[in-house]
């Protein structure tokens, strides 16, 4: 391991705004985010936030929320981290953690809004379970999201795109609302909902000519 990843992961350690194994608040965060964070403002959560673009990006848009980033690298962390740190920006944190196990972090109701950037689209139909937008996460997100509670997925993957928008469409995830989506974000009236915050990936992506697809609803109350 880089002496410079070391000495990301001892920043890590001692930085607030990062909930990681080993610290106190690691084991008791669940139902818990309004008090680290201080006030009652509602939480959107970026799940596998990578460098945490869209959880840093947000947060300086919206001061009067709160938002977390989720990711199982460390190193990957440390850069939201810094930058959250560097800027000021006390309304993000960041949740070291397979994201398999979400709800064991999040209690029900506890978030109300939901971003998934660029995941990897797994795209063997033998992985189809692993695919963040699958039946098995959108259940776990339903039930860790507010009644009402947004989901947006933003991927250059056709494959995943479309794989979802029939899901959703077809009625296997069920109780969704306010579907709306686009194959191609820089041509169409949504891009300001993402007030010009691009990941790494997307950047890569799009560089190489990609569309980037989008989509977002809300689970039924």
């Amino acid at each position: 391991m880089g002496r410079k990843k070391l000495e990301h992961f001892r920043e890590n350690e001692i930085r607030e705004n990062v909930i990681q194994p080993g610290k106190e608040k690691y084991l008791s965060i669940k139902g818990n985010w309004a008090k680290h964070f201080g006030n009652e403002n509602p939480i959107t959560l970026e799940a596998g936030c990578g460098r945490g673009e869209y959880t840093v990006g947000l947060a300086a848009v919206y001061p009067q929320r709160n938002f977390i980033g989720a990711d199982i690298k460390g190193s990957r962390i440390w850069k939201g981290s810094d930058i959250a740190d560097t800027e000021g920006l006390k309304n993000a944190a960041f949740l070291r953690t397979i994201l398999q196990n979400l709800n064991d972090f999040f209690a029900p109701n506890e978030l109300s809004e939901l971003w998934i950037t660029f995941p990897d689209p797994r795209p063997k139909d033998g992985d189809e379970k692993l695919r963040l937008t699958s039946p098995r996460y959108m259940d776990m997100y339903r039930e860790i999201l507010q009644p009402n509670g947004k989901l947006n997925l933003k991927t250059d993957s056709s494959l995943l795109f479309e794989y979802t928008l029939e899901l959703l469409q077809s009625g296997g995830v069920k109780g969704i609302e306010e579907l709306v989506f686009t194959r191609d974000l820089y041509n169409s009236e949504l891009l300001p909902l993402h007030h010009g915050i691009q990941t790494t990936y997307e950047k890569m992506f799009m560089k190489k000519g990609f569309k980037i697809n989008y989509l977002s609803f809300r689970f039924k109350k």
